[in-house]
């Protein structure tokens, strides 16, 4: 959904995309908003809505699931403000020990506790005349929520093992992924607090919500992928394309970063299609099974059979076969009916006749299998399953 900047190579996650969920080119990123792609509705509204709030010095509330970027939206109304010389400080209030968060938050002087050999600023006052981002809002535990209330009332910050108060001017933009009116009945969140930090609710919308916006996404998040290696981007078919648009992404944008980048160092600068990734490859629905035994194998031993050698197992031709060249493999000979029952064991039958067929496509595609899998209408793993199925991987037919 969103863009960071990457790091060199291709190794691109969540964290080396500036906690992102995408990304865009240089020429948008110079746009604030820039980093916010979509062309649908839910994103439009969330950019108008920026725009409005960035002018003010109200506090924000950004809520959405995991992946969406709500970071992002956070230094987007940074950016937009008149705060955007000053310092934009993110802190993960589920990401600190709980012990070390007050000091992380407010400070501390030198031998207020073991291992504070010096006085050391803290998030506020790095961030004074600036943004805080308290991101994780709802994972802060409660003795700490009653003190972060008292910044906000006061704006005043007390150092751990300080006496003097120092006063802060800070932009606080809060997120979390949590239903914090659920907290609050739970007696996980103070309600005092929520109102303090629910001043202007922002809403970032899942990848599932946003139509089309996902095959931007990934041809964004492809470019990015592959500039560091100069080749062209990874491209995805249109049976892929509606697949990406259909599936329902519940790790929303990162999820997606993570597939884009997947493809792109499997695949660097190729069209690529559901009939070339193996199903473990996929993302898959939270709560789904893990990859099979079967399908793992089918990761591992897909490039072996690409590669077409001499006294290898069954593999790619040099010259593949066209795929209108027409099979007809022998039709196997039905069995008679008796009077007593059906003298016909139908399983074998129909896995025999199966058999037929892929020693056929074989033998047309000359051993190619991804296209002896065409002929046959199945993705690539699939068919190289079936091989293992009837034994037929040892011989090209």
């Amino acid at each position: 959904m969103f863009l960071g900047t990457v790091s060199t190579g291709v190794g691109i996650g969540v964290g080396s995309v500036a906690e992102s969920n995408g990304v865009l080119d240089d020429t948008r990123l110079r746009d604030p908003l820039g980093m916010l792609a979509g062309d649908s509705g839910a994103m439009r509204s969330l950019r108008t809505l920026i725009r409005r709030i960035a002018v003010s010095d109200s506090t924000v509330l950004v809520v959405g699931e995991s992946g969406t970027g709500k970071e992002l939206v956070a230094k987007s109304i940074h950016q937009l403000s008149a705060r955007s010389r000053h310092a934009f400080v993110p802190v993960n209030c589920g990401a600190i020990p709980h012990e070390l968060l007050e000091s992380e938050m407010f400070g501390h002087t030198k031998g207020a506790f073991t291992g504070a050999l010096t006085d050391r600023r803290g998030r506020f006052e790095m961030a004074d005349s600036g943004t805080l981002f308290l991101d994780e809002i709802g994972d802060m535990p409660l003795e700490m929520q009653v003190k972060l209330l008292r910044v906000l009332q006061e704006r005043v910050v007390e150092r751990v093992g300080d006496e003097r108060s120092f006063s802060v001017d800070v932009r606080v933009v809060a997120a979390t992924h949590r239903h914090l009116e659920e907290a609050i009945g739970a007696g996980e969140f103070r309600a005092d607090l929520y109102y303090r930090l629910n001043v202007i609710p922002v809403y970032v919308p899942p990848l599932r919500d946003r139509g089309q916006d996902v095959l931007l996404l990934f041809d964004h998040l492809a470019r990015r992928c592959a500039a560091p290696s100069g080749r062209p981007p990874v491209r995805a078919t249109e049976d892929l394309n509606r697949w990406m648009t259909e599936y329902h992404w519940p790790g929303n944008c990162r999820e997606l970063l993570n597939f884009v980048e997947r493809l792109s160092v499997l695949w660097p600068g190729e069209e690529v299609g559901m009939a070339r990734i193996p199903s473990a490859m996929m993302p898959r629905l939270r709560n789904a099974p893990v990859p099979s035994a079967e399908e793992q194998r089918a990761v591992l031993e897909m490039w072996d059979a690409e590669v077409d050698t001499a006294g290898s197992d069954v593999g790619e031709s040099q010259d593949p076969a066209p795929a209108t060249v027409s099979m007809n493999p022998t039709r196997p000979q039905l069995p008679a009916f008796d009077r007593d029952g059906v003298a016909v064991d139908l399983k074998k039958l129909l896995a025999n006749y199966e058999a037929a067929w892929i020693r056929e496509s074989l033998r047309v595609a000359s051993g190619n299998v991804t296209h002896a899998a065409d002929l046959l209408g199945l993705p690539r793993t699939t068919f190289i399953e079936r091989l293992r199925k009837y034994e037929l991987s040892n011989s090209r037919q």
